[in-house]
């Protein structure tokens, strides 16, 4: 069971100290229930990077509390002894670049997270397949990360993220490189898999092709977040 999905109370972040000090994060509130693709829009600067930072426990917030799935992962501190257990087993990546490694094959490339978890590479594999079949290139599977295609690409990181099953994905600009055709095939797979795996996902985008597809927007501004319903056209 993956729980409340994502929830974030009160969430702050701050750099340096005393006149220097810059608050990155004011007061961030969110929830993502699980099966849920919610967006993460504003402007440049606003604090959504170093969002996802702290949630993906790349970087500590200063306050606050930060729960993924059923578990409280930070509360004024982490409560998770291996964060780097934590980011490879509960939390899926999708960046703006898919980041396959160049000199693995396509099914390597979305197993390797499962091996680093300690499964078998038969077991890894298989589940790699699954997550290719269900992403329609599977008929790349052996195909190396240069042969593909941008959408391609960016299917096989959408696996890759799946393959531990993680309770939550976090997407920074999944489809920034991609014409309208794919961006919008790229939101429609991510909103099958939280569907059918009931993962929590957060997108952050600056792409107006996919905002229209979001039925809840948070709006960050100023280190604070604002919730709005999106049209919720599904593409």
């Amino acid at each position: 069971m993956n729980g409340l999905g994502i929830h974030i109370e009160g969430v702050r972040k701050r750099y340096g100290e005393g006149d220097t000090a810059v608050d990155a994060l004011k007061d961030v509130n969110m929830t993502v229930a699980p099966g849920e693709v919610v967006g993460l829009i504003g402007p440049s600067g606003s604090g959504k990077t170093t969002l996802l930072k702290c949630l993906g426990a790349v970087i500590e917030p200063s306050a606050g509390r930060m729960t993924l799935g059923s578990e409280i992962i930070y509360d004024d501190g982490w409560k998770i002894p291996d964060l780097r257990a934590l980011r490879r087993d509960r939390i899926g990546f999708v960046f703006q670049a898919p980041y396959l490694i160049p000199f693995l094959d396509v099914t390597d490339n979305v197993a390797l997270p499962s091996m680093l978890a300690g499964r078998s590479n038969k077991d890894s594999r298989k589940r790699a397949m699954e997550l290719l079949e269900a992403l329609d290139v599977a008929h790349r599977a052996k195909a190396q990360p240069s042969q593909l295609s941008g959408g391609e690409q960016q299917r096989v990181a959408i696996a890759r993220a799946l393959i531990n099953q993680p309770p939550v994905i976090l997407a920074d600009e999944p489809t920034a490189p991609l014409d309208s055709e794919r961006a919008l095939s790229v939101i429609r797979i991510l909103n099958q898999m939280a569907q059918q795996y009931q993962t929590a996902i957060i997108v952050v985008t600056h792409d107006e092709k996919i905002i229209p597809t979001f039925e809840r927007i948070y709006h960050i501004r100023d280190g604070k977040t604002f919730e709005e319903n999106g049209e919720g056209k599904k593409p």
